[in-house]
C-alpha cells in the first residue's frame, strides 16, 4: 500500500540508546533533558528564538491563542487542514473566513480589510503545503489594525521567507510534529513566539500554569511533550538533510514529468520563499476528473489524498456558513500524489502516467 506520504522512522539504535538513557534516569517528562536539548537544538536548526515544545500541534494553535489574548473574532483560511479551525471553536472563538487566492491558495490578504472589525482581535493565515502567506503585506494590515498574527506553519518545518525563518514572522507560528510530517516526533508540535513575555506565559500554561513546587501562577492545561517523543526529534533531526533531499528528488521528478500535462494546475509558489518538499498537489479540472484519476490510483493500493477536502467552512459544526468561491472549487479538485525520501521510482512512474495520460 502507497499512502500520501509514510512515516520516516530514523535509525532503531540511535532511537534505543535514548530510551535506555530514559529508563536509567527515570524522567519520562516535565521538561526533560531531551526536551531540554531539542528545544535548543531546534531553535539554532530553525534559526527562531522562544521556541517552546508542546505535545501536538492542535493544541500548540490553542495555547497561542491564551497566551495572546485572542478573543471573539478570528480571521482565517477555509482552506487549510481541520484543526485550524476546529481549535478557534473549542476556544469559544469565532473564525471569519477569507477565500484564498486561487493560485497561491494560502489566504488572499486583499479579501482580509473589509473582514475586520471591532470584535476582531487575530489573523490566522496559513502557509499552504509549506508556500509561504503574502506575510508583508498581512503584518501590514494587523498592525494598521491593532490586531495580532499567528501562523499556521505546520507545513513550513525548515523554510526561510526573504532569508530568514518563516516563523520569525507574526506574533506566534505553529508547528506540527505529528508523525505525517516532514520532521516528527511521534506525536508533537512547537509555539515559537515574537515576544519573550508571550513566551514565558505560554511556558506557564503548558504545565498546568505552575510556576513552583506548590505555586500556581496562570491558568494553565498539561500539553508538555515527553522524553520518548523529544528523542525521536534528536535523531529525526540528524537525518534531516537526508530526509529533504530524497523528497526533493521526488518532488523535481513529478514536477519535470508533469511540466507539459494540459489541463492540470499546480500550486504558484513564493519567490521569496524556499521549500521544504513535504507535498506535491494537483489540481485537476473538475472533479469528476480528480475521482477517476483517484480511482483508477486506489485499483493498485496507491492513495493519494484530497487534502484539503472539504473547504472548512463546509463544516458540520458552523452554523453561518460563508461562501467561498475559490476554496470551496479549489478544494473538490486538488489532491496530493504521494510524496517521500524513498518513494519506489517504478510506482511514481505509474502514478505520472496515470495522471499524464488522462487527460
Amino acid at each position: 500500500m502507497i499512502n500520501v506520504t509514510k512515516t520516516h522512522l530514523p535509525d532503531k539504535e540511535k532511537y534505543k540508546s535514548y530510551v535506555d538513557r530514559i529508563f536509567e534516569s527515570g524522567w519520562l517528562t516535565n521538561n526533560g533533558q531531551f526536551v531540554q536539548e531539542l528545544e535548543n537544538r531546534l531553535s539554532e536548526y530553525l534559526g527562531v528564538k522562544h521556541l517552546l515544545l508542546v505535545s501536538n500541534g492542535t493544541l500548540a494553535l490553542q495555547v497561542a491563542y491564551h497566551a495572546l489574548s485572542i478573543q471573539k473574532e478570528v480571521i482565517t483560511t477555509p482552506f487549510s487542514f481541520v484543526a485550524t479551525t476546529s481549535s478557534l471553536v473549542w476556544e469559544g472563538l469565532s473564525p471569519v473566513f477569507a477565500d484564498i487566492h486561487p493560485k497561491t491558495l494560502n489566504i488572499d490578504p486583499l479579501k482580509i480589510p473589509s473582514l475586520i472589525t471591532s470584535n476582531t482581535s487575530a489573523i490566522l493565515p496559513v502557509h499552504v503545503f509549506g508556500n509561504a502567506c503574502s506575510i508583508d503585506i498581512i503584518q501590514a494590515i494587523a498592525d494598521s489594525s491593532g490586531i495580532k498574527v499567528i501562523y499556521d506553519a505546520a507545513h513550513a518545518f525548515g523554510v526561510n521567507y526573504k532569508g530568514k525563518s518563516i516563523l520569525s514572522y507574526g506574533d506566534a507560528s505553529v508547528l506540527s510534529f505529528h508523525s505525517t510530517k516532514i520532521f516528527h516526533t511521534i506525536e508533537g508540535g512547537a509555539i515559537i513566539f515574537k515576544n519573550e513575555e508571550d513566551y514565558n506565559l505560554a511556558k506557564l500554561m503548558i504545565n498546568f500554569g505552575i510556576s513552583g513546587y506548590d505555586t500556581v501562577s496562570a491558568l494553565g492545561i498539561n500539553c508538555k511533550m515527553n522524553e520518548f517523543q523529544a528523542a525521536m526529534g534528536l535523531c529525526m533531526l540528524d537525518e534531516m538533510g537526508s530526509i529533504i533531499e530524497g523528497r526533493k528528488a521526488v518532488w523535481i521528478r513529478y514536477n519535470n514529468a508533469f511540466s507539459n500535462v494540459n489541463n492540470i494546475l499546480f500550486q504558484l509558489q513564493n519567490l521569496d520563499s524556499t521549500q521544504n518538499y513535504s507535498y506535491f498537489p494537483v489540481i485537476f479540472p473538475n472533479e469528476n476528473k480528480l475521482i477517476e484519476i483517484r480511482n483508477k490510483l486506489n485499483s493498485k493500493d496507491i492513495f493519494p489524498r484530497r487534502y484539503f477536502y472539504p473547504s472548512l467552512e463546509q463544516v458540520p459544526y458552523l452554523l453561518d456558513r460563508q461562501e467561498m468561491l475559490h476554496s470551496s472549487s479549489i478544494s473538490s479538485r486538488i489532491l496530493c500524489l504521494p510524496i517521500y525520501n524513498k518513494l519506489d521510482p517504478d510506482t511514481q512512474d505509474f502514478i505520472i502516467n496515470a495522471i499524464a495520460n488522462n487527460n
